[in-house]
């Protein structure tokens, strides 16, 4: 008798003071109360979340990713997302994930956000695991990280399906429910 393991999905948070426990938790349960119990939703806390730099949130997402189990989905909300896809590019992960999930991301390059620290690389798409597919969720009505940066992802990254949500803020209205359908599709198409 084998037992199967419950798909992961491993969230990161944004950034900025208590978003972890005042902000972003609602995102997470979100996501867990629409996957339901057949998905373990991790959600680490990262160091310094009201000032993130990318050598410790990077360093601690590579950590959080060699945590979890073969086949799970990454989602980063915010910078949270910017520094996950950073982080992939760098350093590509040892097992197989089923997607890649961006919501709300910042793209900091040309076209996008200053930064140098976290500034994404040209061929970022090229740099991703191959064959696993890229998610960019974006609300139309977010008025912290323009939605045109959902498209900036889209031109560096050829895998990426973009799902641009009208009427939705930064918090995509606490309601994850469009990504939790992706989740359960992309793991149903991987099975």
């Amino acid at each position: 008798m084998t037992i199967e393991r419950v798909p992961q999905i491993l969230m990161i948070q944004g950034a900025g003071a208590g978003v972890h426990d005042e902000w972003d938790d609602k995102l997470v349960d979100s996501l867990s109360r629409e996957l339901g119990d057949a998905y373990e939703v991790r959600y680490p806390r990262m160091p310094d979340e009201d000032d993130p730099s990318y050598a410790t949130w990077g360093a601690a997402v590579r950590r959080e990713i060699a945590a979890v189990g073969e086949g799970a989905v990454l989602v980063g909300h915010s910078v949270g997302g910017t520094i996950l896809v950073h982080a992939l590019a760098e350093r590509p992960p040892e097992r197989t994930l089923t997607a890649i999930v961006l919501v709300a991301a910042p793209f900091v390059g040309p076209g996008g956000w200053a930064g140098d620290e976290f500034e994404l690389p040209n061929d970022l798409g090229a740099r991703l695991p191959y064959g696993v597919p890229v998610h960019v969720f974006h609300g139309l009505q977010d008025d912290t990280v323009p939605p045109s940066h959902a498209d900036l992802y889209a031109g560096v990254i050829a895998q990426a399906r973009l799902h641009l949500l009208p009427g939705r803020d930064h918090q995509l209205n606490d309601d994850l429910s469009e990504v939790a359908t992706v989740i359960r599709r992309d793991r149903t198409a991987g099975s």
